[in-house]
């Protein structure tokens, strides 16, 4: 039962580890920098096509100046 006890917990506290066993960028920091760079603009890139596909990037052709439209 103490054996179990032990696994169990070492099992936890490997498990909770913050990061990743096999990491996603490279461990050269010229090479992570260029690696975080792509990503970023992946990322940026997939903003601009969400705008684009939901139409957010074309002009508003409302007026600039609201009109109240009664009589003041």
């Amino acid at each position: 039962m103490r054996r179990l006890f032990q696994i169990t917990l070492l099992a936890v506290c490997v498990s909770s580890t913050v990061g990743c066993f096999l990491p996603i960028y490279s461990s050269r920091p010229e090479r992570r920098v260029q690696q975080l760079l792509y990503t970023s603009e992946d990322l940026r890139s997939l903003v601009d096509e969400w705008e684009r596909f939901w139409f957010l990037d074309s002009p508003s052709h409302l007026t600039p100046i609201r009109t109240h439209g009664g009589i003041i």
